[in-house]
């Protein structure tokens, strides 16, 4: 009798594939379902748009294999050398275009983080002050079915870099991830506190539900946090993504709050960005001090990436949040479909 090695049987916990939307994603796809290779023309990667819907979504469907996988895949795919090798390449085209858009990053944590700390008097620009001062339901609800594919995953890719990390670094790093987590209490965890908000905006809260509505432009943020975290020569680029999220977090969740409240969201929906003003206000002090700080002073060479990091991270955010608004502009979904009107 043949016994299934555990690591191949395939996974009955993680969400459905979805449809691939160019050769690369259905290249993905097809070789995820058949348990084949994936075929595709090597070409195609190099002429893709590195911020484009095909490399994207075919780069988070690779990268989900290292979180949940998908039902009806084998574990082992997570290793499978054929995908590694065609993520290699959608990383390497994604990163390149990535340190091309921004040549003119700061060099130190300080430069890069110094303009974060200080909330801008002309808010007119930022999503979350439209949302609070005149988002409608049905946006934040769009608004919150995009984000559901970071915060239900939300401290997931940051926990990577632990085992990198020394001393104050380390320490400080585990303090946040221990409060993300929920502190011991698996009620409390920020991704069980997402779950509750998209259940009081009617949504359903299962894990990668609503991948298939996700634009490249959202792919884009949450494949950042990934590439960053599963390369141990990006461990200074992701201490950065997640130090500029935490020290960005707090004021865009009390406009946020605001909004849920004005709209009648629902009292799950509010208490999501309330625990998020508080909760990273402290984490900001943490993070810039002791994360960002310890590290900088046992591996002082990797400080010019916790800046590319923090650049990156917001030069992806800017670029969401103008696909975002555009498209509420122009009165179309920033979803690829829209949503029930709930």
């Amino acid at each position: 009798m043949t016994l299934v090695s555990p690591s191949a049987r395939a996974t009955s916990t993680g969400p459905r594939l979805v449809e691939g939307r160019g050769e690369l994603s259905r290249a993905v796809v097809q070789a995820l379902r058949s348990g084949g290779e994936p075929v595709y023309a090597t070409e195609r990667v190099l002429l893709s748009d590195p911020y484009g819907e095909d490399l994207h979504l075919a780069l988070y469907l690779l990268y989900e294999l290292h979180y949940r996988g998908f039902d009806g895949v084998g574990d082992d795919r997570e290793w499978d050398p054929s995908l590694l090798r065609l993520r290699a390449a959608l990383e390497s085209r994604f990163l390149d275009a990535l340190r091309a858009a921004l040549p003119d990053v700061p060099r130190t944590a300080q430069e890069a983080f110094a303009p974060l700390l200080v909330e801008p008097l002309d808010l007119s620009g930022s999503l979350s002050h439209r949302l609070e001062k005149e988002g409608e339901l049905w946006q934040l609800r769009e608004y919150a079915a995009l984000r559901s594919l970071y915060h239900l995953k939300e401290a997931d890719p940051h926990g990577w870099v632990i085992p990198r990390l020394t001393g104050r670094a380390k320490a400080a790093m585990v303090a946040i991830e221990y409060d993300e987590f929920g502190a011991g209490r698996a009620a409390d965890m920020h991704a069980r506190l997402f779950e509750n908000l998209m259940v009081d905006l009617g949504l359903d809260p299962a894990y990668g539900r609503y991948l298939d509505l996700a634009p490249a432009a959202l792919l884009a943020t949450v494949n950042l946090m990934s590439l960053f975290g599963l390369h141990r020569a990006l461990r200074g680029a992701l201490v950065g993504h997640f130090a500029c999220v935490e020290v960005t977090s707090s004021p865009g969740s009390r406009r946020l709050a605001k909004a849920m409240r004005r709209c009648g969201a629902g009292p799950a929906a509010e208490h999501f960005y309330a625990e998020h003003v508080e909760a990273d206000a402290v984490h900001e002090q943490l993070v810039r001090h002791e994360v960002i700080g310890g590290l900088v002073a046992d591996e002082p060479a990797l400080e010019e990436d916790v800046a590319f990091g923090c650049a990156a991270t917001l030069f992806l955010e800017d670029r969401l949040s103008d696909h975002i608004t555009a498209a509420w502009a122009a009165g179309e979904s920033a979803l690829l479909a829209p949503l029930p009107r709930g």
